[in-house]
């Protein structure tokens, strides 16, 4: 008896049919409410530091994958029935379209979550909203491609779509290399940060400020007061100095002494620059040394570092150094050298 009546046919399906089905999605719906709990349990042990990370994992878990396993057992429940094939199409196509919304949505929400570690980390405004305007265009790539996706698998021909696209994009990149050469520049310049507004760089022989990193081309503000534009894809192929990002600035310079002078100036030379330079605030003596014999005079090569990227203030700290070597000389007696020629005679006598 009760072989017989799960072995009658309703609609085409044996109500042992209906049970397993049912069956199927009372066990699935079980297993993932059972899933949630536990990682509902586990989210909670997640420390404060993971915290952004820890609500991006909530949310894709709450708005994208739970809804998604739901539909996905309903899915599996109508399929383990017999249903009329024009049916059967219309509820595969509505779950491929679902599916594809789910996808779209959750790849661009991981978009929205590395670009906002981008922002985070930004202290400008204008930077902020460079990439919000990045966020938007990533979104439109991704809902392009979630669209052809979901157009291949309704059984649309996408082929002449992308190969339309792909002469479109060929005749386009043509026609404007330079300006999406400059444009991946500023992705590179965006992303990699060799410099930043404000940074005070060397660009081959020009030396400025960056005022403004536009999407074509930076403007740097030069140490006489011009303007400087430079193209992007230029400015990445340039070797660029960034004096920001300089922790201790090595300074070398030379001194030139007569050669009448005595031997015991001479070795007091290396101390007396060594007291002038320790006593300077950030500055750190490495060496003095007599490098060589001049045509006229004796040199002698200073080296010290200064601590501090700003070139104003190494400059004076130079400026204070150099009047305080000159100070320190003429209490020692000590002349430096100029140019001078001596002629000697025939007879002995000597003219300078």
């Amino acid at each position: 008896m009760i072989n017989k009546l799960l072995t009658q046919s309703y609609y085409g399906n044996t109500l042992l049919q209906y049970i397993i089905a049912a069956a199927i999605l009372v066990i699935s719906f079980f297993a993932i409410r059972l899933t949630k709990y536990f990682v509902s349990k586990h989210v909670v042990r997640i420390n404060a530091a993971e915290e952004k990370a820890l609500k991006f994992k909530l949310y894709n878990i709450n708005k994208h994958l739970i809804p998604f396993l739901y539909l996905g057992a309903i899915y599996l429940c109508i399929e383990s029935l017999t249903i009329p094939k024009n049916i059967e199409k219309i509820i595969s196509n509505t779950f491929i379209i679902i599916t594809t919304w789910y996808i779209i949505r959750f790849a661009s929400q991981v978009v929205k979550y590395i670009l906002s570690g981008f922002i985070d980390k930004s202290d400008n405004e204008s930077d902020k909203k460079k990439i919000k305007a990045l966020t938007s265009l990533f979104n439109v790539i991704v809902y392009v491609l979630g669209l052809l996706f979901l157009l291949n698998n309704l059984g649309v021909n996408i082929t002449a779509i992308v190969a339309g696209l792909g002469i479109g994009g060929i005749a386009v990149a043509l026609a404007a290399q330079a300006v999406l050469g400059d444009l991946f520049s500023y992705f590179v310049i965006f992303f990699d940060r060799p410099f930043e507004i404000g940074d005070s760089i060397t660009v081959d022989t020009k030396v400025g400020t960056v005022e403004k990193i536009g999407i074509k081309s930076t403007k740097i503000r030069s140490l006489t007061g011009e303007l400087i534009i430079i193209s992007n894809s230029n400015l990445t192929n340039a070797r660029v100095h960034n004096f920001k990002a300089l922790k201790k600035r090595r300074a070398a310079f030379n001194i030139g002494v007569k050669y009448e002078t005595k031997l015991e100036q001479l070795k007091a030379i290396p101390g007396l620059v060594e007291n002038i330079i320790s006593s300077c605030e950030k500055a750190e003596f490495d060496r003095c040394s007599l490098n060589n014999f001049g045509d006229f005079s004796l040199n002698f090569e200073v080296v010290f570092f200064y601590d501090s990227p700003d070139y104003k203030e190494y400059m004076n700290a130079q400026t204070g150094i150099n009047f305080a070597i000159i100070e320190e000389f003429e209490k020692q007696k000590i002349e430096f050298a100029y140019p001078t020629q001596t002629l000697f005679l025939n007879k002995g006598e000597v003219v300078n």
